[in-house]
């Protein structure tokens, strides 16, 4: 196996373009530059590969053949309706399949790059566009990329792909799409369905009647910050991954959980997020013999948030993590500036948070987050043969 990381990048990737909408490729482009200027991008063993787009056979693995074709035709219709599209969440844009297809066709390849051996690791921060479903888009999303990975896993012989979500909405689209395939773990921790779209994500879907355990779910209360969110995170996440053995890792690492996120409500830092990056490579590295293919995901913070946690994504991905008191460079804040004037511009790739946690304990007074631990650790860990009262478990 090459010890290379793989970065999935073209500028072409900005296409994927919703208009005047949250989900603005800025963030994306602000990223890009960031680990160019801080030098991630020309470390030794790090390719940058440009994608090209998923074919029909790839996409319809997981997509209905009509929504493809409803994905190709709604352009040329200012009215049409149907299949999600042509909402306010997701608008109609030109080339909508074409861009869509990249995205997916540029995670695609990282999979397939890691699982062949040709790369140790593999990263598309455009990507991560999970609550697509079979035949209908939703919450942003055209194309469902991260499935569209799996199902090329899976066709290739996988027979254990482990998925983990952090993205602060639940990954339904993935967990969906897979909910009754038990060769698919997919683990989600988000914001509570009762507070935040998709109102889903509850720890008792635990999986279809033909995969029951594989389907986990950690929903949090809103205003959870770093502590009980990670305590959550190694509450759940490393037991559950290592009962399960995958052979390859894939995550979507939206930076919506970010304080500063206009969209949602829990209130991690940039620290907080660098430190669950740091952790999802060390399950890879210890369960997957190092195969990590990771994606983006929401995050609308687009020049306070996004493009630093991202950049500390590809750091880890890559080598060596970034230190969080690194100065953002001068050049990057002048293109951040330029790009979106009205945006405050962050110094340094540091929140000035200690990210530090509690582990979990089933004894004690409980608060919101640990009631939420151990609805999903009784609904779930059983049937991985693990004791959701035991915390060595």
């Amino acid at each position: 196996m090459s010890d290379d990381t793989v970065v999935m990048w073209d500028e072409s990737l900005l296409a994927y373009d919703l208009g005047e909408h949250p989900l603005d490729p800025v963030r994306v482009e602000l990223t890009v530059a960031l680990a160019r200027e801080l030098g991630v991008l020309d470390r030794a063993g790090v390719r940058v590969v440009a994608p090209t787009p998923a074919d029909e056979s790839a996409l319809t693995r997981v997509h209905r053949p009509d929504y493809l074709d409803a994905v190709r035709a709604a352009p040329n219709d200012p009215f049409f309706s149907g299949y999600g599209l042509n909402t306010p969440d997701n608008p109609v844009f030109d080339n909508m399949h074409e861009s869509s297809a990249l995205v997916a066709g540029a995670s695609l390849a990282a999979a397939e790059m890691v699982w062949r051996g040709e790369a140790r690791r593999a990263v598309n921060v455009a990507g991560g566009l999970h609550h697509a479903m079979a035949g209908r888009a939703a919450g942003f999303c055209v194309y469902n990329d991260p499935a569209v990975a799996i199902a090329r896993l899976l066709d290739l012989g996988a027979e254990r792909v482990g998925y983990v979500d952090v993205d602060v909405h639940h990954g339904d689209g993935v967990q969906e799409i897979f909910v009754d395939d038990p060769r698919v773990l997919t683990i989600s921790l988000h914001e509570s369905p009762l507070a935040l779209f998709p109102g889903t994500g509850f720890p008792d879907e635990t999986g279809g009647p033909a995969a029951k355990g594989s389907a986990v779910n950690v929903p949090l209360p809103p205003g959870t910050g770093d502590a009980g969110w990670l305590r959550a995170f190694h509450a759940v996440v490393p037991s559950v991954l290592r009962a399960f053995q995958p052979q390859i890792l894939v995550t979507q690492c939206g930076a919506d959980s970010h304080r500063l996120d206009p969209l949602a409500d829990l209130r991690l830092s940039v620290d907080g997020q660098r430190a669950s990056y740091l952790a999802l490579r060390a399950l890879a590295d210890e369960l997957c013999e190092g195969r990590w293919v990771a994606t983006g995901g929401g995050g609308y913070a687009l020049v306070e948030v996004v493009p630093r946690a991202w950049t500390h994504l590809l750091a880890i991905a890559t080598g060596d993590p970034i230190a969080p008191a690194t100065l953002t460079p001068p050049a990057w804040r002048k293109l951040a500036r330029e790009r979106r004037p009205e945006r405050d511009v962050p110094l340094r790739m540091t929140d000035d948070v200690d990210p530090a946690y509690e582990p979990w304990q089933p004894t004690g007074e409980p608060d919101g987050v640990d009631r939420s631990i151990l609805a999903t650790r009784k609904a779930v860990f059983p049937l991985h043969g693990l004791d959701p009262y035991d915390p060595r478990d």
